[in-house]
């Protein structure tokens, strides 16, 4: 399955965010043979199940060139380095407590001309002095622990900026009832099936809960 899946709902991208869609495929197998990045029977869906899965928060929020994104728990680059494609304007820091996957997104970055990306070794709650606009996440925790990490590293928006997100946007999967419940957040909460109309997002969620 090549990209033409996220052009299937995306249609404004421009010749150089192309290409670097287009070239990250390779790329990502290129290193999936020498450090395990991905799930191997992923790679055959590359483009749905990580760069189309990612770019759902694009579906529902616009950043702005003023902000600054962290991606929490990035692994092997997602939803942080598709949307660092989808948001040339933003800055974006992926930050993962595995160094070797980390070096493989600077790799991928560096090969296709992502400049406004730059990764971070840590673990979120060793953090200190860094504080962002938005955290967003992919199935890296439950949302207590993730909204607990999060919420010192958030900052209140701007002036001027009511428009965009300002918290924490997370992609999850399964029953998230007993999750949502625990953490004690009232998220809003998407069904992607009814943004994607692909199996692969049957049971699929995004959740954002903004600092009050």
């Amino acid at each position: 399955m090549d990209h033409s899946i996220v052009q299937k709902y995306f249609t404004d991208f421009s010749e150089k965010q192309l290409q670097q869609l287009t070239a990250l495929k390779a790329l990502y197998e290129e290193w999936n043979a020498k450090i395990n990045v991905i799930s191997r029977k992923d790679m055959d869906h590359f483009y749905l199940h990580h760069v189309l899965h990612s770019l759902a928060i694009a579906t529902q929020f616009r950043f702005t060139k003023e902000m600054t994104v962290m991606d929490l728990g990035t692994g092997g680059g997602f939803p942080g380095l598709p949307l660092a494609i989808f948001f040339p304007e933003v800055q974006f820091l992926l930050v993962d407590s595995i160094n070797k996957k980390l070096n493989v997104i600077k790799e991928v970055s560096q090969a296709t001309g992502i400049n406004n990306l730059s990764t971070l070794h840590s673990r979120a709650e060793d953090i200190q002095n860094k504080k962002f606009d938005v955290i967003v996440s992919r199935a890296v925790a439950p949302l207590k622990d993730l909204w607990k990490w999060s919420k010192p590293l958030l900052r209140k928006n701007k002036t001027g900026q009511t428009d965009a997100p300002n918290g924490l946007i997370c992609l999850k999967g399964g029953d998230l009832a007993q999750e949502i419940h625990e953490s004690l957040c009232k998220p809003y909460v998407w069904e992607l099936e009814k943004i994607f109309a692909e199996d692969f997002f049957v049971e699929k969620y995004m959740l954002y809960v903004p600092l009050r």
